[in-house]
């Protein structure tokens, strides 16, 4: 009989001790409420934690709502300084957390605001993307025109660094109905080259450079090449925002004359995309190349476009181009506004 309650005694022991240690050995989330959940920190992205409960599963909760968070072995800790760090994440005073210590560091704590994530899914692999736009525009009857278009937009983003190459074309001409002659109205290119090297998160530094041609406005050639630093405002799936500013070489060449412009300029500008529905998409960008030697002569470009998707993939769009040279070329106008309609694809 007493061997008999030997081993209940002992079963009992054991089974208490169990719980004990599964409860002791827990990741633990203390709410704001004083409430609190113990299981299994999964992740904390976008200040959303998602944590497996051993009540209640799998729950996401906003971090503005927790007061302490530990866990009982080592987890990828990212804080918003952009430090790394795999250790225990230890209780702390309320709205506080410590991360565990080891041989060669000390125990450091810290505020709960001060956690970007935990346990990140892993960066997917950089690629690139982009689309691609074409128009064509043909009349036949008393009027005969023919005008084509066509643009293409490249970019590859790593969390170091980001790449961007823009092309963009347009040629048409209209058969006078009198001559039989055809007379061209538009024939221009341009494309442009950006490579932006990420210091911080934000902080940037970039190296560009377009060439640009338009045998309408006796343009034969315009070169830029510039370098500075920019700030990224705004990043993420819906908007983008970022200002620039450094210094560019700037190269004219004129058909009508043999003479040839080549100055050092300040280079100031800012990229904006903003996605306003599901379905409509603009994007905007602004470059003003003012002269170092005289700040009344200057060259300015800027980009107006809207998308409108069909589908994820296929879209409809309108885009604006404006450029303005204070020192055209002779007989030529300062301004030049482009407009361009077509049909693309993103990839």
């Amino acid at each position: 009989m007493k061997s008999v309650n030997l081993s209940c005694r002992l079963t009992a022991f054991f089974l208490c001790f169990c719980v004990f240690v599964q409860t002791t050995t827990a990741d633990e989330v203390i709410f704001s409420n004083g409430d609190r959940l113990t299981g299994k920190i999964i992740r904390l992205v976008d200040e959303k934690l998602v944590f497996l409960s051993d009540v209640a599963g799998e729950v996401t909760v906003d971090m503005s709502q927790v007061r302490n968070i530990s866990s009982d072995e080592p987890i990828e800790i990212h804080l918003k300084d952009e430090a790394i760090i795999n250790q225990k994440l230890l209780k702390a005073d309320p709205n506080r957390f410590s991360i565990e210590g080891t041989d060669i560091s000390p125990a450091q704590e810290f505020n709960i605001t001060d956690l970007s994530s935990i346990n990140p899914p892993a960066k997917p692999k950089a690629r690139w993307t982009g689309n691609i736009s074409m128009g064509l525009t043909s009349t036949h009857g008393n009027t005969k025109t023919d005008q084509r278009n066509a643009s293409v937009n490249l970019n590859r983003r790593t969390e170091q660094d980001r790449i961007f190459i823009n092309s963009d074309y347009a040629r048409g001409q209209q058969e006078d109905p009198d001559t039989g002659k055809e007379k061209k109205t538009e024939d221009w290119w341009r494309t442009k080259a950006k490579y932006d090297y990420f210091f911080t998160k934000k902080l940037y530094g970039y190296l560009d450079s377009r060439y640009e041609t338009d045998s309408i406005a006796e343009l034969d050639r315009r070169v830029v090449i510039g370098s500075g630093a920019g700030y990224q405002w705004i990043e993420s799936e819906d908007m983008n925002f970022s200002t620039e500013a450094g210094l560019a070489s700037l190269y004219e060449k004129f058909d009508n004359t043999n003479d040839t412009s080549s100055e050092l300029s300040m280079q100031l500008g800012y990229n904006f995309d903003k996605k306003i529905n599901k379905t409509i998409k603009f994007v905007h960008d602004l470059t003003y190349y003012p002269s170092l030697g005289e700040l009344s002569d200057y060259y300015l470009s800027t980009t107006a476009e809207f998308r409108a998707y069909f589908t994820e993939q296929f879209f409809a769009n309108f885009k604006a181009i404006l450029d303005y040279d204070a020192s055209p070329a002779p007989s030529s106008g300062e301004t030049d506004v482009k407009y361009i309609f077509g049909l693309g694809m993103s990839f």
